[in-house]
């Protein structure tokens, strides 16, 4: 994701990143020999990084590595970070210790990368992930906590031979128009990360795509640790049960909100009990997930303008959060978490890419939306119109209207609805945009 347009406050960083992203002519151009030729000409940084920790999927990546890193932040470890994309700025990409890496850094880095890279067709991905990579290498850390772009096979991360440890959380149908409209094609392509001998350790899911893990991990010779069958992790009386073969642990329940974040802090116990020397202590364990922050997941805004637009501070009557959940397998965890709000209605603000099956996430929402209002991403070249948007919502049966923006939306619902949660939701975009425009 480049930087938006409407960023108030543009930085130098910024205006190379944008040179950066018409480098190709295309957004995504799956392959490695890009990434590998330049990554040759900065003297190969990718083979001097501290243990890396590779984590692909559909669902749930960001989350995990949020637990993970502050699991392995509460036992003393120096952790670095790669995430993508970035809601606010390209900085939250790139976690150095405790902090984002700074503006004068990261500037530096992308220049370097850019000159040497002599103009040539490179992604905006692929560059930006070798300056991570360089990032990395110029810092000392204990672990490096990586997470693929899109896909795994092919993506820019998957350059690193030999990781610790290779993560894959729950799969399902996204991203179509690269990785293939079936699940197991999917699957296939998340499985690429897996390496000779190298740990696997694996989240929910469905048998399809379980049977391509599986396959792909024996021709490896890659140790399994799958959730249900080596490990398990449920809600019990208000904690968090984690099992494996080495006992049992009675966890803190996450601080994330949603349905699926006991799954999520669940693979991260998984992953943090296999990192060997680097295993964080239970008791850090614990303390990762009550302190971890993973923002536009589930998150409950409290202040700033547009919660203003909703209520004055001290009416407890409306409530605003966002999720940038954007495909079916996001929509359905939602709807879990959608449903245990009976005491107030809920009501949509909505928007998507139109690359997106719109319809397939709207219809888990539908039974319970009181109703939908519609936007368009600002400054996003292949947003769905409102319009459109508005439309797919009522082919699902939910009452929907356009708006011309988020405080219009906001405006709208407060003058026609009873008092309720109003949920921004179907794009990482849109909350990037929400969290900037929300100050």
């Amino acid at each position: 994701m480049p930087p938006a347009a409407e960023d108030p406050q543009p930085v130098d960083s910024d205006i190379v990143l944008q040179r950066l992203s018409r480098l190709h002519p295309k957004l995504i151009d799956l392959g490695l020999d890009r990434v590998r030729d330049l990554l040759g000409r900065l003297g190969n940084p990718e083979r001097r990084l501290a243990p890396v920790v590779h984590i692909a999927g559909t669902n749930g990546k960001g989350s995990t590595i949020a637990y993970l890193r502050a699991m392995l932040e509460a036992d003393g470890r120096r952790v670095q970070s790669y995430t993508s994309p970035h809601l606010v700025r390209f900085h939250e990409r790139i976690r150095l210790g405790r902090g984002l890496i700074d503006e004068a850094t990261l500037l530096a880095l992308l220049e370097r990368c850019e000159a040497a890279n002599r103009g040539e067709n490179i992604t905006y991905f692929e560059i930006t992930t070798v300056a991570a990579f360089s990032a990395f290498a110029g810092d000392a850390a204990d672990i490096v906590l990586l997470e693929t772009g899109l896909g795994g096979r092919l993506d820019a991360t998957n350059v690193i031979e030999q990781p610790l440890a290779s993560v894959i959380t729950p799969i399902s149908i996204d991203h179509t128009q690269f990785l293939g409209d079936q699940l197991a094609q999917i699957a296939f392509e998340k499985a690429g990360i897996l390496k000779a001998g190298v740990q696997a350790i694996v989240g929910p899911q469905q048998p399809e795509a379980m049977e391509v893990i599986e396959s792909r991990a024996a021709n490896l010779s890659a140790p399994l640790y799958r959730y249900g069958r080596e490990w398990s992790c449920r809600q019990v009386d208000g904690a968090l049960r984690f099992e494996d073969e080495d006992g049992t642990l009675a966890l803190p329940l996450p601080c994330l909100q949603g349905a699926c974040q006991v799954e999520n802090a669940g693979l991260a116990s998984a992953v943090a009990r296999k990192l060997g020397r680097l295993a964080p202590s239970p008791g850090a364990l614990a303390e990762g997930l009550r302190t971890a922050n993973w923002p536009g997941r589930m998150q409950r805004l409290k202040q700033g303008p547009l919660v203003r637009r909703l209520s004055h501070e001290n009416d407890v009557a409306w409530e605003l959060w966002l999720d940038g959940g954007h495909n079916e397998a996001a929509a359905r965890m939602l709807a879990q978490t959608l449903a245990g709000w009976r005491d107030r209605p809920i009501y949509l603000i909505y928007a998507m890419m139109n690359t997106k099956a719109a319809e397939r996430f709207l219809e888990p929402l539908a039974p319970l939306t009181a109703s939908l209002t519609a936007v368009t991403i600002p400054g996003e070249e292949n947003a769905l119109g409102a319009e459109d948007a508005a439309a797919c919502a009522r082919r699902c049966g939910v009452k929907a209207a356009a708006a011309s923006s988020l405080d219009d939306a906001l405006e709208r619902i407060v003058a026609q609805e009873a008092p309720g949660r109003v949920l921004i939701c179907g794009s990482l975009y849109l909350a990037g945009h929400v969290l900037r425009r929300n100050g």
